[in-house]
């Protein structure tokens, strides 16, 4: 019988508890908190509406980002697949989960190889910036990218999940410095990521500083991974100490406005919570460029490549008709009909 790597059975148990579990944090995103000013008379045709995007070189058909999620597992694998070929017929970007797994165990690589259906979509590949301090760099960084074909590279923050994870990767000392040399020394864009607790003023000024070409702020309001590291935590200290931090983080329309305030020339990316395409349109109007979306799409892609289709084709639909009963032609104008409140 094989054994399984511990890093493969954490990626596997991810999968499970997301798809069973209430991982939702006690916080909501906040974007409950704005709405749009309905126009009667749009004088618009929905038909003839532009919500493409264009963004490290290619064209989007609609600013939706399917969230980075997961690879390391054969389930995985089926899931990616599913998501990235459903993302090629819809043309929209896509991130895969922390590649760490792969390099580690290259014969976990193909769980994460999706160009071979999805040629032409925007695709960020993916690691831990807190693996710097645990002997990756430069060299891990173009692995990882090269893996996949990827567009750009995500270096996911996570400070909070390896503190409650059993035996996390804890050190965060001196990060900051190897994200620059990162950002200086690879030859795709870099994205700092936070992976649902948010991105504050202080870190964004201090990863824009780094050289970051983008920030995803993945505030808090949707999945929360301390309650995930709850249901899979190994003794009750473990299990407490991740209960503990439910209703942590910065709400994601806050840390949206936070990081455009901090850095405003930034290009930020909005997830955490976004549950449909009026959210998505809430965060364009807020500054966002993409709004990404997780849960939604790994439920759909659990049962079909065609179910994910159909849930990304409602997404751009929603965020079409949000942008028709504001009365705007273009994502830009969304900007001018949100009102808080």
């Amino acid at each position: 019988m094989t054994k399984v790597a511990p890093i493969d059975q954490r990626k596997a148990d991810h999968i499970k508890i997301n798809l069973e579990q209430d991982v939702r944090s006690a916080l909501t995103t906040g974007l409950e908190n704005y709405h749009f000013i309905h126009e009667a008379l749009p004088e618009l045709d929905l038909n003839r509406l532009d919500p493409t995007v264009k963004l490290f070189g290619k064209t989007l058909a609609s600013p939706t980002l399917v969230s980075s999620m997961t690879g390391g597992t054969s389930e995985a694998e089926t899931i990616n697949l599913r998501l990235a070929e459903a993302a090629q017929e819809c043309g929209i970007a896509m991130g895969v989960g922390s590649q760490r797994a792969a390099i580690e165990h290259p014969e976990q690589a193909k769980t994460f190889q999706v160009r071979r259906v999805a040629p032409d979509i925007l695709l960020f590949a993916n690691l831990g910036a807190a693996q710097f301090n645990y002997g990756y760099g430069i060299d891990q960084c173009r692995q990882a990218v090269d893996m996949i074909q990827a567009d750009a590279l995500y270096l996911h923050l996570n400070p909070l999940q390896e503190a409650v994870q059993d035996a996390g990767n804890t050190n965060w000392a001196g990060i900051a410095k190897k994200i620059e040399e990162v950002c200086k020394k690879l030859e795709v864009p870099v994205i700092a990521k936070e992976v649902g607790w948010g991105i504050s003023e202080r870190t964004a000024k201090l990863l824009a500083d780094c050289g970051v070409s983008a920030i995803d702020v993945a505030g808090a309001g949707g999945t929360s991974w301390s309650q995930v590291e709850m249901h899979r935590a190994p003794d009750e200290f473990t299990r407490q100490l991740a209960a503990t931090f439910v209703g942590w983080g910065i709400p994601t329309a806050e840390s949206i406005v936070s990081v455009k305030r901090a850095v405003p020339e930034m290009t930020v990316f909005a997830s955490g919570g976004i549950k449909d395409g009026l959210d998505i349109a809430k965060c364009i109007a807020l500054g966002a460029t993409l709004g990404g979306m997780a849960g939604q799409f790994l439920k759909a892609a659990a049962v079909s490549t065609e179910k994910a289709v159909e849930m990304m084709k409602l997404t751009k639909r929603q965020i079409e008709v949000t942008m028709f009963a504001a009365g705007v032609e273009t994502l830009e104008g969304l900007a001018l009909s949100l009102v808080e409140g």
